[in-house]
């Protein structure tokens, strides 16, 4: 039940966007008959067990997404689009992780640095 909700939720946002960008309305029961024909044709959960079954996996992936909406090319294709911005999202934020954490540590090597070379002038001295 989640999971259909979560279609028909999801189902809903597009359609929103599409009125948005479109300057058209949907009805509710429109929203709703475009969810249950995604959601059967989709069939997610037959469809999911089905391939974890098969690749004996307990995580369903991504290309299991894209292998079970390879019949209508333009599922596929925003499927496709969404996965490649969420991955590029991913990885932008991984740098920025990087970056801080090499800032981080570069930061305190610097100051062992100084340390190390104003004990080593008192030594002198």
């Amino acid at each position: 039940q989640r999971l259909k909700a979560a279609v028909h939720y999801t189902v809903g946002c597009l359609c929103q966007d599409v009125a948005e960008n479109k300057e058209v309305q949907f009805s509710k029961q429109t929203i709703a008959a475009i969810s249950e024909i995604t959601f059967r044709q989709c069939g997610t959960e037959g469809y999911f067990l089905i391939l974890r079954r098969h690749a004996k996996r307990s995580t369903v992936t991504t290309e299991d997404v894209k292998l079970l909406a390879r019949r209508s090319n333009s599922l596929l294709k925003y499927i496709t689009q969404k996965s490649d911005e969420l991955t590029s999202s991913n990885m932008e934020q991984k740098e920025k992780k990087k970056k801080k954490s090499s800032a981080a540590k570069g930061g305190r090597t610097s100051g062992e640095q100084v340390t190390v070379t104003e004990s080593e002038d008192s030594n002198m001295a």
